[in-house]
């Protein structure tokens, strides 16, 4: 289930809301508007060869494979 950022058109606050699907419509959590703005989201910057993105917790471990989500494809 894919989390958004919306502004609200109203009060103008911006909230992050979980939408389980494409016909639900959001609902503003402070003034129960439905007019909000879907807001471009950040991604996070690649990693660069040799050096992994900070995580908060302990790497899992894995086979290895590429394909798996380990290993660098860039080494």
């Amino acid at each position: 289930m894919p989390l958004y950022e919306y502004q609200c058109q109203s009060c103008q606050e911006t909230v992050e809301l979980l939408v389980r699907n494409s016909t639900e419509q959001p609902i503003c959590p402070k003034c129960g508007s439905s007019k909000l703005d879907k807001q471009l989201s950040v991604a996070a910057p690649p990693a660069i060869a040799g050096h992994a993105l900070p995580t908060t917790s302990a790497p899992v471990p894995t086979c290895g494979r590429p394909q798996c989500g380990s290993g660098c494809m860039f080494d």
